[in-house]
């Protein structure tokens, strides 16, 4: 997440998206308009200003963040994307309150880190929502208190989760990119003070469309980059949550096991 410090957003509290992303606009070049990478002699484009996916990369300077010396990149390297948007996206967007309920739609990398934010907000009830029931074990470790899997109802997941919660979620979070799901994750927060956080990335030709009166009511509907986190100066407290509270080998043991 590059941060030029200077634009209205950078000097701006309320949002960690600086004129210089590329989120959205997909250029896949640097600032100077170029791309680092070749294959077989083809210019290779960038994925949002870092393809992170590389062992090595270049950037821009404004894209950068120090850590600490001893971090072990094969955890750390969370902090770039996963545990940051996730952990951001309930902590810092959400601000999720003590005693809340919330339900969080996708159980990968990023929707456990989520789990991890409604935790260590004091959330009393965190339903974790997946397609497939072997992630529920790990989400337990988590913090995820009960697991739902659509498949086993025959009704709309959202008119389930209203009834088990009596009238709705105060907070969802969808981490899926299914903008079905997210109209879902709409439906299913109170109709009067609910929030859904959007932190999955739909297709970019995907669009979405509900009732109105979802919102009129009351319901808040907002989404998080990077869990809303500003990385440059974000990094090091990330760091130390890693260190002293949360265990990212648990997610990093998890993508291991995927691999193989």
């Amino acid at each position: 997440m590059p941060q030029c410090r200077k634009c209205k957003c950078c000097v701006s509290s309320d949002t960690n998206i600086c004129y210089q992303n590329d989120i959205g606009k997909y250029n896949g070049v640097l600032l100077d308009k170029t791309s680092r990478f070749t294959c077989k002699g083809k210019p290779v484009h960038n994925f949002v200003s870092t393809s992170t996916f590389t062992e090595y990369t270049v950037v821009d300077d404004i894209a950068v963040a120090k850590i600490h010396r001893d971090a072990p990149l094969d955890k750390v390297c969370l902090i770039g994307c996963a545990f940051s948007t996730g952990y951001g996206s309930a902590v810092k967007a959400a601000k999720v309150k003590p005693g809340s309920t919330c339900v969080v739609f996708g159980l990968g990398g990023v929707g456990l880190s989520v789990i991890m934010g409604c935790k260590v907000s004091g959330a009393s009830r965190i339903i974790a929502v997946d397609l497939n029931s072997d992630k529920f074990a790990k989400a337990k470790e988590f913090g995820a208190t009960d697991f739902i899997n659509p498949k086993d109802y025959d009704r709309p997941i959202d008119e389930v989760l209203t009834e088990m919660t009596e009238d709705g979620v105060d907070y969802a979070f969808e981490v899926i990119g299914n903008t079905g799901v997210m109209t879902s994750a709409l439906k299913s927060t109170h109709f009067g003070y609910g929030k859904t956080i959007i932190v999955g990335v739909a297709p970019s030709t995907a669009t979405i469309s509900f009732d109105p009166m979802l919102v009129l009511t009351g319901r808040v509907l907002t989404g998080a980059v990077f869990g809303g986190i500003i990385f440059s100066s974000g990094a090091l407290v990330l760091y130390i949550l890693y260190v002293k509270t949360v265990h990212l080998y648990c997610i990093v043991q998890q993508i291991l096991q995927r691999e193989e």
